[in-house]
């Protein structure tokens, strides 16, 4: 008769494992959402330092968006939409070109800072920026504390954030738009920590199944969510930080 001999993992060797897998899967995410903002980034200075190319979307001289400049200020938030509702109908490679489709239009929307502030502040306000985010984005995947809470209150205030920059749209007040700074900043403070977190919970949570295609999609994902935070502070420390042509 032959022998069988069962082979067990050792639950160290299992831990090693996951360990490793989630490391990976974390730097994929912050490669993913790295090149991502490398795209935005020259997106961005190409149209932004260019008269000819910023005036087909702004007036040059007051930066105030016209038709096309209204359909790149919120073609971005269409793209999320979209790609949030057809992700899981798209393969990984899709997934990931559309990402990067959508932060060259996210460099587009933003284009006109380059010509409304200094390029010094600028760089300053990304170095701020990357700083901050770095250690909150730390905290949240080293913290034993459940976010789970306070993502839902954060997201909630996400949603009247977003109310109250369309009413400021139209109203144009100095005082609301200083609110919606700090309100801003410290909303995507938080989401920065949580999403963080929510990533590396779920890739816990799939680690058993390993299930490679949905990884990927989860990588991409959870790119996606950090870019959107990083983007946001960047954007929102700006208007407090940047020094004005």
């Amino acid at each position: 008769m032959a022998e069988y001999q069962t082979v067990r993992t050792a639950p160290g060797v299992r831990t090693a494992e996951i360990d490793e897998g989630l490391r990976a899967h974390m730097n994929k995410v912050y490669g993913i959402m790295s090149v991502g903002m490398l795209v935005t980034a020259g997106v961005a200075w190409a149209v932004g330092t260019s008269d000819a190319l910023l005036s087909i979307f702004r007036d040059p001289m007051t930066l105030q968006p016209n038709i096309l400049g209204w359909i790149a200020m919120f073609l971005p938030l269409g793209l999320v939409f979209l790609f949030s509702g057809t992700i899981n109908r798209m393969s990984a490679a899709a997934a990931q070109t559309f990402f990067y489709v959508f932060a060259a239009a996210m460099g587009l929307s933003i284009a006109w800072i380059f010509a409304a502030f200094t390029g010094v502040s600028i760089a300053q306000t990304f170095l701020a920026t990357a700083a901050g985010f770095a250690g909150l984005s730390l905290w949240g995947y080293t913290t034993k504390r459940d976010l789970t809470g306070m993502g839902s209150f954060l997201l909630m205030g996400l949603i009247g954030l977003i109310v109250a920059m369309l009413i400021n749209l139209f109203i144009a007040s100095s005082a609301l738009a200083f609110a919606i700074s700090v309100i801003g900043i410290l909303i995507f403070a938080g989401l920065t920590a949580y999403d963080t977190q929510r990533i590396k919970t779920e890739y816990l949570a799939h680690a058993n199944a390993m299930d490679s295609e949905w990884l990927q999609k989860s990588a991409i994902m959870g790119a996606l969510n950090l870019y959107l935070d990083f983007i946001n502070l960047f954007m929102f420390l700006l208007s407090f930080l940047g020094n004005r042509e």
